[in-house]
């Protein structure tokens, strides 16, 4: 796993990285959403298809072998893959932080602990930054 680490997935996705932020320049929540969109609709789906086939050759499978597994496990490998990788993207960039604009560094884990404590039915009132909070991408919101 180091190996694959150091030698495959590191530069692999390091370099996807620098690409995407030489394509993408910017640190906004909307350039973030336009990178978690570009790399997982693009760059995730051929990065599975290489790494997968390649961890299954490390474990000495047979080419046929590798193949068969391949096609088994791929849809479920990227659908995981955008579970892990989106979910989290949604939930801590797009709606954590417009609650933390503004925030000091003092109060940072209060801000984060009582954005977190959602119950249901709670709605969050937009920051008093004037930006707009996103409550329509699937998530309850606190106030």
């Amino acid at each position: 796993m180091v190996l694959l680490g150091c030698g495959f997935v590191g530069p692999v996705v390091g370099g996807w990285y620098k690409v995407l932020d030489r394509f993408i320049p910017g640190t906004t929540k909307v350039d973030a959403l336009k990178k978690m969109l570009l790399d997982q609709g693009g760059f995730a789906p051929c990065f599975l298809g290489c790494f997968l086939p390649l961890v299954g050759a490390l474990n000495g499978l047979p080419a046929q072998d590798n193949w068969a597994k391949l096609q088994r496990d791929y849809p479920d490998a990227l659908i995981t893959n955008y579970y892990v990788g989106c979910c989290p993207m949604r939930c801590c960039y797009l709606e954590l932080l417009p609650v933390l604009e503004g925030t000091s560094a003092l109060s940072l884990p209060h801000s984060i602990i009582s954005t977190l404590q959602i119950g249901p039915g709670t709605v969050r009132q937009p920051p008093q930054s004037g930006h707009s909070s996103f409550h329509g991408i699937g998530l309850p919101v606190r106030t």
